[in-house]
């Protein structure tokens, strides 16, 4: 989750989440479901803001490092199949097509993430964890891996490429 802020009671409704009694540091499944209520009730005055914005901001940051995880997966198994040829098979190949499957999923669902995969910072991270994956289940060394990704992100996610 966030992390939980010191914010006036004035800003989050009430010194427990609102008036309604249920701590947002002590339960948040409780807080959540009574917050969704409050909302549904039209009940504004009564909403947790601070900790409800922080929430709404999670989710898109969570949908990031989702995209993030499965890419660098994707990349890592794209790394080991162009630098160990003779070791492809067929759990690498099907890693690689889930993946990509996974990524279009996620970018069918969430359009705006194809944005991300175009953020500089986003593709350094993603490739940062790919290396290490990769050099963790190969035993390749640093030095036998790029230091930059060899491929875009477009390309890594279509299931035509296939590096060699």
């Amino acid at each position: 989750m966030s992390d939980r802020k010191a914010v006036p009671a004035s800003v989050r409704g009430g010194p427990i989440g609102g008036r309604t009694g249920i701590s947002y540091d002590k339960d948040i499944i409780l807080w959540s479901k009574q917050q969704a209520r409050l909302l549904r009730a039209g009940r504004f005055s009564e909403l947790d803001i601070e900790h409800l914005a922080d929430e709404i901001e999670d989710v898109g940051k969570s949908e990031k490092r989702e995209l993030a995880s499965r890419m660098a997966v994707l990349l890592a198994h794209l790394l080991k199949w162009s630098r160990q040829p003779r070791k492809r098979s067929n759990s690498w190949r099907a890693t690689i097509n889930d993946q990509r499957k996974q990524i279009a999923l996620a970018i069918k669902a969430t359009p705006s993430l194809k944005a991300v995969m175009r953020d500089p910072d986003w593709q350094e991270g993603a490739w940062l964890d790919a290396r290490a994956q990769a050099r963790k289940e190969t035993g390749l060394v640093e030095e036998d891996l790029p230091e930059a990704c060899p491929w875009t992100m477009e390309q890594a996610a279509d299931p035509e490429f296939w590096p060699q």
